[in-house]
């Protein structure tokens, strides 16, 4: 029996999650088309959704930042099959620059690019206080997935660089622990708060 291929193109039946807390939120499982038409929409079960697919969700609303849409494009008009393509030639981009399965150096780059400590406000006394706490798996998977897409599209808004390319190297970058990967510099902020927070 022929294993199934994510969109038939990237086997993810090798791929290991090494991170222990990251092992049950992210979901490798193969399909051919990743799209589950917003049939999983609480977010406990949002570790049954693939972690590719979640990219492409994420993708269609890449200029959002909080409660605000910080910028609004054109070219993504929230067609799935477009965000999709996106990340099809962004790994096979990954595949040809690392010459490893790009499934792979994309859950390497999740397991880098994810903070473990980040800081909540406590109210006492009267007053609030930063308090350092530790993320749980599915917020860190969020933030990361989020990282991604915001840092690959600063790259590419009003540049040379299409959102393709700054997808891939965004990826690439984390996967190695670059300090050139907005991920990796988003994820070192918020240790550095959460450490002086302690």
């Amino acid at each position: 029996m022929v294993a199934m291929k994510i969109y038939g193109l990237f086997d993810a039946s090798d791929v290991r999650v090494e991170d222990p807390g990251l092992k049950k939120v992210i979901n490798l499982t193969s399909k051919l088309t990743l799209k589950s038409h917003g049939r999983i929409k609480w977010d406990p079960t949002k570790s049954k959704v693939n972690v590719v697919e979640r990219l492409a969700n994420l993708l269609q609303v890449p200029g959002s930042r909080g409660k605000k849409h910080k910028i609004i494009t054109g070219w993504m008009t929230g067609k799935h099959s477009k965000a999709t393509q996106i990340i099809i030639d962004a790994f096979k981009i990954i595949e040809k620059q690392t010459g490893e399965n790009p499934v792979k150096v994309f859950v390497k780059a999740i397991e880098n690019g994810s903070p473990r400590d980040e800081v909540t406000s406590i109210e006492y006394g009267g007053s609030r206080y930063p308090q350092s706490v530790d993320v749980s798996p599915r917020r860190r998977l969020n933030l990361v997935l989020r990282f991604f897409v915001q840092g690959s599209y600063d790259k590419a808004f009003n540049k040379k660089a299409t959102i393709t390319e700054a997808l891939a190297k965004e990826i690439i970058l984390a996967s190695q622990n670059s300090s050139e990967s907005f991920a990796i510099n988003k994820k070192n902020d918020i240790e550095k708060q959460a450490d002086a927070a302690r």
